[in-house]
């Protein structure tokens, strides 16, 4: 059977990705998932954007959707005492030991099922147990340039936020952002010809009428 690969591009600090991945199970037999991780803040940073955390009047509406769509698909969401906190470190752990998706899976339960930050010493020490990675991989030069790789790859491709699901297409690639966006990344993978059709089709083709500066 052929197998199509679909790319997850994650951070950390995400708590709708610790959603998203209770939700994988519903993908087709013939998908299987790369989980890569990225720095959200570059991600941002590039497009010229403030993460919902960082909106005062966004936050808290930001975490109370995040533990209502974990308890729709059976995840508890707990929050770490910081949010967002600095997952540099964590990420440069993740990216430099190429971190399947169990892997992935018991880094989003450190952060969001134990609510736990690690953003400190001790912290990222425990983290780095629990998932089952070395910590000197913080440090170490391969693990950095592989982080900013998979975010320069992300950005590439057109990813503005995480969770993404980006996916190889007839036109190059689709993305699709965020735990509400699944079940169109279902709809797509049941039909790929799905944008090709109205009432998608012609939707590249609005014009912007008005540009803030």
């Amino acid at each position: 059977m052929t197998t199509r690969t679909i790319d997850l591009y994650y951070d950390l600090i995400s708590p709708f990705t610790h959603v998203v991945l209770a939700r994988l199970g519903e993908l087709p037999a013939d998908v299987t998932v790369r989980p890569v991780p990225v720095l959200l803040g570059a991600i941002l940073s590039h497009w010229g954007q403030l993460g919902p955390a960082e909106i005062s009047a966004k936050r808290l509406h930001t975490y109370r959707q995040s533990v209502f769509l974990g308890k729709q698909h059976g995840v508890d969401v707990r929050f770490p005492p910081r949010h967002p906190f600095n997952p540099l470190k964590a990420l440069r752990l993740m990216a430099g030991t190429d971190a399947d998706l169990a892997m992935v899976r018991r880094a989003f339960d450190f952060v969001f099922s134990q609510g736990r930050a690690p953003d400190t010493d001790d912290e990222l020490q425990a983290f780095a147990e629990f998932v089952g990675v070395p910590v000197q991989l913080a440090s170490d030069d391969a693990a950095k340039a592989a982080l900013r790789a998979n975010t320069d790859e992300a950005i590439a491709r057109g990813v503005f936020g995480v969770p993404s699901f980006v996916s190889a297409s007839a036109s190059g690639h689709e993305v699709f952002w965020g735990v509400d966006a699944f079940d169109m990344l279902l709809a797509w993978l049941d039909d790929e010809t799905l944008f090709q059709r109205e009432p998608y089709r012609h939707l590249d083709e609005v014009e912007i009428g008005i540009a803030r500066k």
